[in-house]
């Protein structure tokens, strides 16, 4: 994994779980790589890994099982799509809006190209 020098990271990690579950490759309920698996597989300390789980699971989506590890909770997916939907929409399309204003790009193009990527990457 290629970590950017601008954000911690466990953040970065955190964001990597993430992405997992929402592309349901991790399942809630399921157990997630341990700490020392994912430490080795993202060639960080094991501390990283673990302040990354413990950040999560302060997000409740992850939980531990004592012995066991760590699993992803069962609303973790619905909590990270409205999460990443509310800071899409506060964060991220207002600059794209702004820039779409700016060069005279229509909407109707912005859907034709969605559509586009979509059809892509679907197949």
């Amino acid at each position: 994994m290629d970590f950017n020098v601008n954000l911690p990271i466990y953040l970065q990690i955190a964001e990597y779980v993430c992405d997992r579950i929402l592309l349901q490759q991790w399942l809630p309920d399921e157990k997630i790589p341990s700490i020392r698996e994912l430490a080795i597989e993202l060639e960080v300390t094991h501390n990283t890994v673990l302040r990354t789980f413990e950040h999560l699971q302060s997000k409740n989506i992850v939980y531990t099982k004592r012995g066991l590890g760590y699993f992803i909770e069962p609303n973790a997916l619905n909590l990270l799509n409205a999460s990443r939907k509310e800071h899409f929409l506060k964060e991220e399309l207002p600059s794209l809006f702004y820039k779409m204003n700016i060069i005279g790009f229509e909407i109707d193009e912005l859907v034709n190209e969605f559509e586009k990527f979509k059809n892509k990457n679907n197949s």
